[in-house]
């Protein structure tokens, strides 16, 4: 099936591959890999990540690139081409970025005000942190409602313009510039945490191995934590690397993309913990600090440099910035294309622009609840127990992307066994195809049933190990 070439489509492979890496570097890598990775034990954790990268990571991305530019349309119109009958899997893949978004562009929202004030310290401005607690900034900040509402909404209209330029004119063309930007000033972040006193017990937390967490059933604990955190930072389960792979040219080699991509993504996300952890320690702050680390923990840290602080704080929250809307581009570009699609198949007429808009606008709806729900201190608990962003994340990451995955696992690997490996095929030598197909069948379903497992226990507390 070939591509309507009023779709759109990537200039060049190095443009696929920022916006790629660009989606799976962002806040997972650089919130969520180093607080759970402190949670996880460290190097158990980064082991046990490293594992699910290399046997379930490459595979479903292998998987959903080649799903992407077989149909040549998004998520749900690719489960439906295989069969009208996955087209729930293909719905899950369009629910989860659309309840991801929401917080998401709170959590960027927060950055850009996190960047704003730190620059402001660097000239004294009224408008910087001016020393305040980064406990206490952080509470005032969620607190103010609406203050959390308008960086929402600011956040969120920057990933919109990106979108509704089209994905070679904008996505590609922004995340060319912002990809090797972020990279740069990641280094720069390292340079002056190595560098901190006492930064030497951070990086040994991250690779000297400790296998502690691992006793009883705990290794199934840190292991879902891995399994969620490999889903969310590589964007599996949530239509995105569908829809990227439908605008992927016939003659681009999909296997060595997917493996470019979660291997990019992965030393980032160990830079990223090597720009965190050895700050942690030198604070003597504690590793697992959950996601207030980001915000709370080392703006302390940042507070306590002196007047350098504001200036590393200003690079490294305008980094998150940058990994959170590359990110945040693509969570809209999944959702965008499947009404463009449907549009453009039916009438011929590319309507990205007004699609755009509406679901941005819808976006901005769902995230303004979440920003009025100030983590749960306004608003009746969501399930009853939790705060919107979390009920949120539980439905998206602890049930759909999992459960997405598993199903994909299933009918790619022992039903429609063909449908993408003679895709993958098409186009290189398919070297590892044998250990593909393997770990399609049998590692990749197991692993996500374990995963699946483990978030439901973690998200409710049932005990269960």
């Amino acid at each position: 099936m070939e591509k309507d070439n009023n779709r759109g489509q990537w200039g060049s492979n190095f443009g696929f591959l920022m916006a790629a890496v660009g989606s799976a570097v962002g806040l997972g890598n650089l919130w969520g890999f180093p607080y759970k990775m402190g949670a996880g034990g460290g190097f158990a954790f980064l082991l046990l990540y490293l594992v699910l990268v290399v046997f379930v990571g490459y595979v479903i991305l292998n998987t959903e690139l080649a799903l992407g530019r077989k149909t040549g349309t998004g998520v749900l119109g690719a489960y439906k081409a295989v069969s009208e009958k996955y087209a729930v899997v293909g719905w899950m893949g369009a629910i989860a970025p659309f309840l991801i978004i929401g917080f998401y562009s709170l959590l960027g929202g927060y950055c850009i005000k996190y960047a704003v004030a730190n620059f402001g310290d660097i000239f004294g401005a009224s408008w910087g942190v001016g020393g305040e607690d980064g406990v206490g900034y952080f509470v005032a900040l969620f607190e103010n409602r609406f203050e959390s509402s308008i960086y929402t909404i600011i956040f969120l209209a920057l990933a919109l313009i990106v979108v509704q330029a089209g994905v070679s004119k904008g996505i590609e063309k922004f995340t060319k510039i912002a990809m090797p930007a972020l990279f740069f000033m990641l280094i720069i972040v390292i340079i002056r945490s190595v560098t901190l006193p006492g930064a030497a017990e951070g990086l040994a937390f991250m690779f000297k191995p400790d296998f502690s967490v691992f006793q009883g059933t705990g290794w199934i604990t840190v292991l879902s934590s891995a399994g969620g955190q490999m889903f969310f930072t590589l964007s599996l389960g949530m239509g995105i690397m569908v829809a990227y792979g439908s605008y992927l040219p016939k003659n681009e080699n999909i296997n060595k993309n997917a493996m470019i991509i979660p291997a990019a993504d992965t030393i980032i996300a160990i830079m990223a913990g090597m720009a965190i952890m050895p700050a942690v320690a030198s604070a003597g702050q504690e590793y697992g600090a959950g996601p207030g680390l980001l915000f709370m923990t080392l703006q302390t840290i940042f507070n306590g440099m002196g007047g350098a602080g504001a200036i590393f704080g200003f690079i490294f929250y305008l980094l998150v910035f940058i990994a959170a809307i590359t990110s945040a581009i693509s969570l809209l570009e999944a959702i965008v294309s499947i009404p463009v699609d449907k549009h453009l198949k039916s009438t011929g007429v590319n309507k990205r622009k007004q699609y755009t808009w509406i679901i941005g606008i819808a976006a901005m709806i769902e995230g303004i609840i979440i920003a009025l729900d100030g983590l749960g201190t306004y608003l009746p608990p969501m399930f009853g127990r939790f705060c919107w962003l979390d009920g949120f994340d539980l439905i998206a990451e602890g049930i759909l992307m999992p459960l997405g995955a598993f199903l994909t696992a299933v009918i790619f690997g022992w039903i429609r066994k063909d449908f993408v490996v003679d895709e993958i095929a098409s186009s290189s030598e398919f070297k590892s195809k044998n250990f593909y197909i393997f770990c399609l069948k049998y590692i990749a379903p197991i692993m996500m049933l374990f995963v699946l497992i483990g978030q439901i226990n973690s998200f409710f507390g049932l005990g269960w190990f």
